[in-house]
């Protein structure tokens, strides 16, 4: 089984760090970043936005802890967003090669 990791960060430096440790790591294959991500959200009783960087992650599911981990020691957010979500189908090929880019550990 196989994760979509959804993480936003507060701008390009900290995606960027977040994404190459994922990478170098081996805990994820592939790391998207998408910049100008608009953000509405409560917080602390109050209504916030904000403009962010949404991190999108492509790792096998047993990998989830270790990046969940990753991610809080270098996130700026007292309370970063983590979520997964399932890969139920998608192209076997794809998926083999998410595999294989980390086969090493």
């Amino acid at each position: 089984m196989h994760h979509l990791i959804y993480c936003t960060c507060p701008n390009q430096e900290a995606a960027a760090k977040i994404a190459q440790r994922l990478i170098s790591d081996k805990l994820a294959a592939c790391v998207n970043i998408l910049p100008g991500v608009s953000s509405v959200y409560e917080w602390q009783g109050q209504i916030e936005t904000a403009q962010e960087h949404l991190l999108l992650i492509k790792s096998p599911k047993a990998r989830y802890a270790a990046i969940e981990a990753a991610i809080k020691a270098l996130h700026p957010y007292e309370l970063p967003e983590i979520i997964a979500v399932t890969i139920e189908s998608g192209s076997a090929e794809y998926l083999q090669w998410i595999d294989s880019c980390l086969s090493t550990q």
